[in-house]
């Protein structure tokens, strides 16, 4: 099965806003971004690879360390409030556009 990043991208947005609303909720992995941005660099060497806005205003980021391979996404609200959604290891960076689906391809 063959999925485009766009495609993809909508998925985990829907992914990560479901998950914010829940972790906001329950009062877990939440804080001031500054806090945050500044825990990861410090104990994990993370550093922003990737940012984009979702439609409510919330700003999708992910960091990353190139040398262990650790990475972590968080989505911060307008408030200064962010809260972290995902994270994990074995990141890598991929050059050029992903390939696009042609029509009578499955997306």
């Amino acid at each position: 099965m063959k999925t485009t990043s766009l495609g993809a991208a909508t998925c985990i947005a829907a992914l990560l806003a479901s998950s914010l609303a829940a972790a906001a909720q329950q009062g877990a992995f939440c804080g001031p971004r500054e806090r945050i941005v500044a825990q990861l660099a410090d104990k994990h060497g993370e550093t922003r690879r990737a940012v984009g806005l979702q439609q409510n205003m919330q700003v999708m980021e992910t960091y990353a360390n190139s040398e262990t391979g650790s990475w972590t996404i968080i989505v911060a609200m307008p408030t200064g409030v962010a809260c972290l959604v995902a994270a994990g290891e074995a990141f890598q960076t991929e050059a050029g556009a992903a390939p696009v689906a042609k029509k009578d391809e499955p997306a």
